[in-house]
């Protein structure tokens, strides 16, 4: 897994606040090891970081962007985490994450990183800046995620780690929603595109709508692709010998759940809402 944690980017305090979480966690010090290769420890160390990479001179371009340009804020570093599951080992895992770095930051952004095991699972947290040291701005979108993820993948492979990076679709999973997902939207400024969902989604569950039965179609049409797909893969598995392996993908598409659409996962959330309340209410008098 890779993902980018997107609160906190975009000033000093909160930069610093995340460069010593990484460095103290729970009690427990971390080692932060930058693109340097130099090993650092103690107090301080967000301070010393925040100087060396210049982000106060940073923000201060970008305060001059927001109140002379009327842009608005920019992130001064991205926040990156690397993950694999439990009983990977933790050394491999943040191997892999410095080859990673190395190939894609190389010496144009700076980077730390820190490994931390307090949890089953290793985790590797980065924090790279966002402005290189040529003046070019990484962007981190959709596709630069499913691409890293992929990179991220060939790395443990190399050593001698079982990884793949594949899609949900593909996996036969439809994304999962929690209502609770607009408070944490609210705060990322997203909440006005999701309210609209949810607003649909309740329409939908008045009446049904030409847009709602559009994007079903769309998402059961996507899934006969990806069944087709494996059951192909099934084939050729059978044909070259392998039948346990030709049988589990068979078994795999047979626990697939149904395709749901993003409406149908909130319309559930928003019944299942109802009866809570209902529950709660009591029988009615």
């Amino acid at each position: 897994m890779v993902k980018v944690l997107s609160r906190g980017s975009q000033n000093l305090k909160a930069v610093r606040g995340h460069l010593d979480y990484l460095r103290d966690r729970d009690g427990e010090e971390a080692v932060l090891e930058t693109d340097h290769g130099e090993r650092l420890t103690g107090r301080g160390v967000a301070n010393d970081l925040v100087e060396d990479w210049n982000l106060d001179l940073q923000e201060h371009r970008d305060r001059w962007d927001i109140e002379g340009r009327g842009r608005r804020s920019t992130k001064l570093v991205h926040k990156l985490v690397f993950s694999m599951p439990a009983g990977t080992l933790p050394q491999k895992v943040m191997a892999a994450v410095k080859n990673f770095a190395r190939e894609k930051f190389g010496a144009t952004h700076r980077h730390v990183m820190a490994l931390h095991m307090d949890e089953p699972h290793p985790d590797v947290h980065m924090v790279v800046k966002a402005v290189s040291e040529r003046g070019e701005r990484l962007h981190i979108r959709k596709a630069t995620l499913r691409k890293w993820r992929e990179e991220f993948a060939r790395q443990q492979r190399t050593l001698g780690v079982a990884a793949n990076a594949t899609e949900r679709a593909v996996r036969g999973q439809s994304r999962s929603f929690q209502l609770n997902g607009i408070y944490r939207a609210e705060q990322r400024g997203e909440s006005r595109r999701l309210w609209a969902r949810t607003e649909d989604a309740r329409r939908d569950l008045l009446g049904g709508s030409p847009g709602a039965e559009r994007e079903k179609n769309n998402l059961v049409e996507i899934r006969k692709e990806v069944e087709r797909g494996w059951r192909e893969l099934s084939d050729v598995l059978a044909a070259q010998g392998h039948r346990g392996l030709a049988a589990e993908v068979v078994r795999f598409l047979d626990r697939m759940g149904p395709p749901r659409t993003d409406r149908e996962i909130i319309a559930d959330a928003l019944r299942e809402d109802l009866r809570t309340e209902r529950a709660r209410q009591g029988p009615a008098r």
